[in-house]
């Protein structure tokens, strides 16, 4: 599943969401950890790689011009490339281009400190809307933008920077799909099927890129960035997945570290990346499930679905009967609903419209549900950006890690957390068996660690997080020595920093500003909790 926000197809983790360093050549020593361009990397072909390209890119810097008016980014936004090695192995070999853009700080010169380097998650989020926190006037972003320029970019094989794909889009959104949760043997077996020709998809369609898709890669691009954009160090704003990329980073460049604010946190332990990570994605999606349809059930005055969970429950076993049987105007079956219900765990911001549609289905009005859930084809870039973040989602979490070839361990692990955790268990398991028959090099995860020069690391994490559970933020918080941990308690959203919390937004700001970081970890309480 993915981290930063669910995609037409069932399931999204950018964990997320919904996420290495390359094997070390044997007899290779590893870079030292406080490694900085130029300072010479050991052995490490890799990092001697990305000191080469960051080297090169700090010469070159970014052409900025206005953005091409299909990217929807108005002026003042600006938009570059910035080149990067696709094998970092190989330096000098074939490259790719990154798209990047950028607003310059609202603030004086006096008040400038830099570029806030944001990634958004998935992994397949693109980050090239980031700037138009300043353009919309976005008050909760408005003291960091006095003080940063800040820059989006698409990493690669996302969006503008050599995308990927893995089926034609069209048939990628196209419904009603099989509803995830098998009946029989033979659900099991035309799942399989299906997610093998994935596979292959990726193999035919983006093959040469498959084995370079790694989180340790898009590190070492996020480092090569920082270099075009003429800076000594890195300010990063990392979601979901994003903070996932953060650690690695971090890890891989302790020293060029300026300030890192990770916001719902990915476990970055190596037992969790990714096939771990995903089934502890199901539990907390259950959980905050049940919480969607507590407050829903709470505000049975206004969307009539009951006034108890079970009463709600009920309800959506309901619907997902009926649309299993008869696919809603022909189109929504249990796949397309489990898609569209999934935001509700995901996001607050999410609860009442979900509700809504909910409520007007139950009352009689189906068309809502059928515009809200459905594919629509006629949306060829939507649907063409969709196709594009799962391709880039799978090919990531399937080339950073080693994940189980047994179909036993699939579905003993599946079916076993299905009992419990009906809701997401089996969509996020078929959104992840690709992986299980992934046609490219599968790599060993970073052991994610504090190294020389890593300064105090911001961390924010809601409590009860269906993409990226509370435990990521406990782990990355142990790993990363002198960090500080800011807890949003009886929360759950997806993505902390950007909503309206007294408690929250102003030690954000502080740590942006001035680099200080409370005395000790602090919890807080929810942010407002939506209104029906």
């Amino acid at each position: 599943m993915r981290g930063s926000r669910p995609k037409k197809r069932v399931a999204a983790l950018g964990s997320a969401g919904a996420l290495v360093t390359a094997t070390l050549i044997a007899g290779a020593v590893a870079a030292p950890a406080n490694a900085s361009a130029g300072s010479g990397y050991g052995q490490d072909r890799e990092a001697r790689g990305a000191a080469i390209a960051a080297a090169r890119a700090a010469k070159a810097g970014i052409d900025w011009q206005d953005c091409p008016a299909d990217w929807n980014l108005a002026k003042p936004i600006q938009c570059g490339y910035v080149t990067v090695p696709l094998d970092y192995a190989k330096p000098h070999g074939k490259q790719i281009k990154l798209a990047v853009d950028r607003i310059g700080n609202t603030g004086t010169k006096a008040e400038r400190q830099g570029a806030l380097v944001y990634n958004p998650g998935g992994p397949g989020g693109s980050g090239l809307r980031f700037p138009t926190r300043v353009t919309n006037k976005n008050a909760v972003w408005a003291n960091a933008a006095k003080a940063y320029d800040f820059v989006g970019f698409d990493p690669r094989g996302v969006g503008k920077s050599a995308p990927i794909s893995c089926v034609d889009p069209q048939e990628f959104v196209k419904a009603p799909k099989a509803d995830p949760v098998p009946d029989s043997e033979a659900d099991k077996l035309a799942q399989r099927k299906l997610a093998r020709e994935y596979a292959e998809g990726c193999q035919e369609r983006s093959g040469a890129m498959l084995p370079h898709m790694t989180t340790p890669n898009t590190a070492r691009d996020l480092d090569v960035i920082r270099a075009a954009l003429g800076e000594k160090k890195l300010n990063f704003l990392g979601v979901s997945y994003g903070t996932y990329l953060g650690a690695v980073y971090g890890t891989l460049f302790p020293g060029h570290v300026r300030r890192m604010v990770v916001d719902s946190v990915v476990n970055p332990s190596r037992e969790k990346i990714w096939y771990q990570a995903n089934l502890d994605q199901d539990v907390a999606f259950e959980g905050r499930w049940k919480d969607w349809q507590d407050w829903v059930a709470k505000n049975d005055a206004t969307y009539h679905l009951g006034t108890t969970r079970a009463a709600v429950q009920a309800k959506w076993l309901q619907l997902r009967a009926t649309a299993k049987k008869n696919p809603i105007g022909g189109v929504v079956g249990p796949a397309e609903l489990i898609s569209f219900f999934q935001s509700a765990p995901y996001y607050d911001s999410a609860w009442a419209p979900t509700a809504s549609v909910f409520s007007k289905y139950v009352a009689g009005d189906t068309q809502a549900l059928v515009d809200a859930a459905a594919p629509d084809l006629s949306d060829t870039a939507g649907n063409a950006a969709s196709e594009n973040g799962n391709a880039v989602y799978t090919a990531v979490e399937c080339a950073d890690a080693k994940w189980p070839t047994s179909w036993r361990t699939w579905d003993r692990d599946n079916t076993r957390l299905h009992q419990d955790h009906p809701f997401m268990t089996w969509a996020n398991a078929w959104m992840n068996l690709p992986c299980a028959t992934w046609p490219a090099k599968q790599q060993t995860p970073v052991n994610v660690k504090t190294g020389k020069g890593l300064p105090g690391v911001l961390i924010v994490q809601s409590e009860r997080d269906a993409a990226t559970p509370y435990e990521g933020a406990v782990e990355l918080h142990k790993r990363f020595k002198g960090s500080r941990l800011i807890t949003e308690k009886d929360a759950g959203s997806h993505g902390v920093t950007g909503l309206v919390n007294p408690c929250i937004n102003p030690r954000v700001d502080r740590y942006l500003l001035t680099g200080e970081l409370d005395g000790a970890d602090v919890t807080c309480t929810p942010h407002a909790t939506p209104k029906p």
